[in-house]
């Protein structure tokens, strides 16, 4: 009985470190098994690096056909799960065919590696990325052992503005009016335009549906701001087909409103600044005659 236990066992233990594991900020996940753990957080661009550690069982070696090493982008979605969708895929060969008897270190690099979405696990579908060692043999499957590791997206710290609006409610006929405050500007900014967009809300949980629409395009400003400039915002409400803003109606659907900022730059990234606005009815009162 122990040996028909035992054949089941793993022949060798695999461990995946990372080069600067003490010093990388660390975020708690949960793996396959339900279990949290704490992961490395990333940037695009960095380079991955660190060992890949092989000990087999004591008294047992390893006969394989070489030991490989992958960076994998994956998408899962849960409807389908188990099965990946890669979008970012790399390897490196950490070992020949041969025989492994005893505990064996692998070093491993990825350089600057363009890793373009962030890591998220949500409701239906999960991003990771993760490490992934195969050691591949002729007979009795491979031995893989992976290793999660989350990737955060941001944008150099280039650009700070401020909206300032009079005020956060507005009726039908209404006029937005505020000023817009470059505080920081390190990049080269192409135009500017602002944006009434609703976004319309039905269902709930795994039934929820968004749809978001475009209502109002008003370019505000065409060239390059500098610091400490201002530029004025008066967008009038009466051209567009508005309505009020209707707030989770029977538990059935909700319309909300946004003021998007939109601004581009020369190599037309785009960068957004939104804020919610509330749209109301006034109350038409008849006129004496």
């Amino acid at each position: 009985m122990n040996y028909i236990v035992g054949a089941f066992k793993p022949p060798c233990d695999i461990a995946i470190t990372f080069s600067d594991a003490r010093s990388r900020k660390q975020i708690a996940v949960k793996n396959d098994s339900g279990r949290t753990v704490m992961v490395p957080i990333f940037q695009s661009l960095e380079t991955i690096s660190g060992e890949v550690s092989v000990a087999p069982v004591p008294g047992k070696r390893i006969e394989h056909l070489g030991v490989k090493i992958e960076l994998l982008g994956q998408i899962e979605l849960y409807l389908d799960r188990g099965k990946f969708y890669d979008f970012t895929s790399l390897v490196r060969e950490l070992d020949i065919p041969g025989e492994i008897y005893e505990r064996k270190t692998y070093p491993y690099e990825f350089s600057t590696v363009e890793m373009p979405y962030e890591s998220y696990n949500g409701t239906n579908v999960r991003l990771r990325y993760v490490l992934k060692v195969t050691i591949t043999r002729n007979y009795m499957g491979s031995i893989v052992e992976s290793r999660d590791f989350c990737m955060e997206v941001g944008i150099e710290d280039c650009l700070h503005i401020e909206f300032e609006y009079s005020k956060s409610k507005y009726h039908l006929k209404d006029v937005i009016i505020g000023k817009i405050y470059f505080l920081l500007v390190r990049i080269k900014i192409k135009n500017m335009e602002l944006e009434i967009r609703r976004r319309e809300s039905t269902g709930a949980g795994s039934n929820a549906y968004v749809e978001t629409e475009t209502l109002a395009k008003f370019e505000l400003m065409d060239g390059a701001p500098v610091r400490g400039e201002s530029i004025p915002v008066r967008l009038f409400l009466t051209p567009y087909e508005l309505t009020p803003s209707y707030r989770n109606i029977n538990n059935k659907f909700s319309v909300k409103y946004y003021l998007n900022l939109v601004l581009v730059d020369e190599e037309d990234r785009r960068y957004f600044k939104q804020q919610e606005i509330t749209i109301y009815r006034l109350l038409e009162t008849p006129q004496a005659s």
